[in-house]
């Protein structure tokens, strides 16, 4: 389980000006669940991100994975074993010359028999589909086939909690889809903790949870349902609403028996066939 409680974050910028990226941020994340994090750019989405494994440290406040402080110097190593983290240009995280090199790199950090090493491997690569390019050099893939080696790199790991802050930005709508569908099948079938930071809400309208943030802060938290029922209230956070509730919102104000909270073309179809 992860606990922030009283987060805040501040930095100095180039004019030695004080700059608080985080404010108050108090967030617990249950073991298992899909958390959604939405917001535009400069929110502290990443700054966030960057503190649940201990990439960056409070100002104040606390954050725990599993009850071990991230504060503490003596825990950061377990909590990185816990915390699987990925950004958004999978070329910044690899680092082997072939893909199979690159997957083995996080468990041989972790002093593993080279036979479990192998293993893992290539149930990494197996699990997102790119065990035929075991022996390919990572920088010849495609943008979304290198993200789903820096995904089995983490899966290689076995951590509890994978945290991705926008994994699909450089990738096309075939590679977006082949990411998602790997980060549901982590979460649903492994029971690995997904927390995924984004500003397509398209992509995470079946995550358990969703926050808003702006500002540095906690602005809503909700179902998505709840969250994106109000596409309004989005657009003004400067987040893009779902074209299909907003069709839905609009049918509903027109008089017609649509429930406004339709988040899914499935949904929209068979509440269209239910009026004839």
């Amino acid at each position: 389980m992860i606990r922030i409680s009283d987060l805040s974050y501040h930095y100095q910028n180039s004019h030695r000006e004080q700059i608080v990226a985080l404010r108050d941020i108090n967030l617990t994340v249950r073991d298992g669940e899909f958390l959604a994090v939405l917001g535009h750019n400069g929110c502290g989405k990443t700054t966030l991100a960057k503190h649940i494994n201990g990439l960056l440290l409070p100002s104040k406040g606390s954050v725990a994975i599993d009850g071990l402080s991230t504060s503490d110097p003596a825990q950061l190593w377990k909590i990185r074993q816990k915390v699987g983290l990925i950004f958004q240009n999978p070329e910044n995280q690899i680092v082997g010359t072939l893909v199979e090199e690159d997957v083995a790199f996080g468990p041989e950090n972790l002093s593993l028999p080279q036979s479990e090493i192998r293993n893992r491997v290539k149930q990494a690569l197996d699990e997102v589909g790119m065990q035929e390019f075991a022996k390919s050099e990572p920088h010849l893939l495609s943008a979304g086939q290198q993200q789903k080696v820096t995904l089995a790199g983490i899966v290689a790991m076995r951590p509890g909690v994978i945290v991705l802050d926008e994994p699909t930005s450089m990738l096309d709508p075939a590679g977006t889809k082949d990411v998602l569908r790997i980060i549901r099948d982590l979460n649903r079938k492994r029971k690995m903790t997904v927390i995924y930071i984004t500003h397509f809400v398209e992509e995470v309208i079946d995550a358990d949870r969703v926050i808003v943030m702006e500002n540095g802060r906690i602005f809503l938290e909700g179902s998505p349902k709840e969250i994106f029922s109000s596409p309004m209230r989005l657009r003004d956070l400067g987040i893009n609403p779902l074209v299909i509730n907003q069709l839905a919102v609009g049918l509903a104000r027109a008089g017609l028996n649509v429930d406004p909270k339709i988040l899914t073309v499935e949904e929209m179809v068979k509440a269209l066939c239910s009026l004839s």
